[in-house]
């Protein structure tokens, strides 16, 4: 049964919940304008509150065009049955999956339901539940916020950010930096993947950049080398990445070598490697000099 019911008595605690999207909201704001809202919101009754589930979208644009009045569908008095009911039909109504995860970490949390309870409410299996669980607890806070804000791209999250999150090398709040420095400055999924490797993979001086708000010196740079790049032989680019793996740890070696205490073990294995460097250093100077002056004359 759909009912009219005044904007003002909806209860919002859900809607950070839902994925935002500036775009798809001012063409929805459109076709309120032009044709009303022909879809309800939906949303649960709860002592006698009203809480919204569904329809954050056509809850904003009726509030931009000042209506008081909306239709509304309620999904019974239970809060829980009410978001299990949204996820069963999500198929129909659109649901991301990371809505779909937040949802379930609501009822996990505060209903305090159990992976199995969910799957079998949902007709799904517990893998399918546990998945999305993951997905919850891959997500900091500051990263929830901005890919809900609409600010962080959905796809950059599952597929750039996720890579760099499950790597331990990389701490939380190095992710949380790079979201922070790149959210809403509307760059394509695209731009961010170049960057995200880059912050990560790439030097400090360039994370420096990041960090400082430099996005686009770094784009140019990064799509400059990447054109480069793929003009490249699979041969050439073997040996320069090659360069850039020896450069990196001739520079971290001097940086962090020290004449401090040093354990037994230690000394003889640090011994023995540097021996066999030192042994190489003629041979090894003679072919980087003659690899240098032959790229010099190209």
């Amino acid at each position: 049964m759909v009912d009219q019911i005044e904007i003002s008595s909806f209860d919002l605690r859900y809607e950070d919940y839902r994925l935002k999207s500036a775009a798809t909201e001012r063409a929805l704001l459109t076709s309120v304008l032009e044709n009303g809202i022909r879809d309800p919101l939906q949303g649960v009754d709860v002592d006698d509150h009203k809480i919204l589930l569904d329809g954050f979208k056509r809850y904003r644009c009726a509030r931009k065009l000042h209506m008081e009045i909306v239709p509304y569908r309620s999904l019974g008095q239970d809060e829980a049955g009410g978001i299990i009911d949204l996820i069963r039909f999500s198929n129909v109504k659109s649901l991301t999956i990371l809505e779909q995860a937040r949802l379930i970490e609501e009822l996990k949390g505060c209903h305090q339901m159990s992976v199995t309870d969910i799957a079998g409410l949902l007709e799904k299996s517990k893998s399918w539940v546990s998945v999305r669980c993951g997905i919850m607890g891959e997500m900091s806070e500051t990263v929830k916020k901005e890919v809900f804000a609409g600010k962080f791209p959905v796809y950059s999250f599952m597929y750039t950010l996720r890579r760099f999150i499950r790597i331990n090398t990389v701490k939380k709040n190095e992710i949380d930096e790079f979201v922070r420095s790149v959210s809403g400055k509307r760059l394509s999924i695209r731009d961010i993947d170049l960057l995200a490797n880059a912050y990560f993979k790439g030097s400090d001086e360039f994370r420096a950049q990041i960090k400082t708000g430099n996005l686009f010196w770094g784009l140019e740079r990064l799509k400059r080398n990447d054109a480069i790049g793929n003009a490249l032989s699979e041969r050439e680019k073997t040996i320069l990445k090659t360069l850039e793996i020896i450069l990196r740890y001739m520079q971290r070696f001097i940086a962090q070598h020290h004449t401090g205490s040093m354990s037994n073990a230690f000394a003889a294995q640090a011994n023995m490697l540097s021996g066999g460097m030192i042994e190489l250093f003629d041979a090894f100077k003679k072919a980087m000099e003659a690899f240098h002056d032959s790229t010099e004359q190209t």
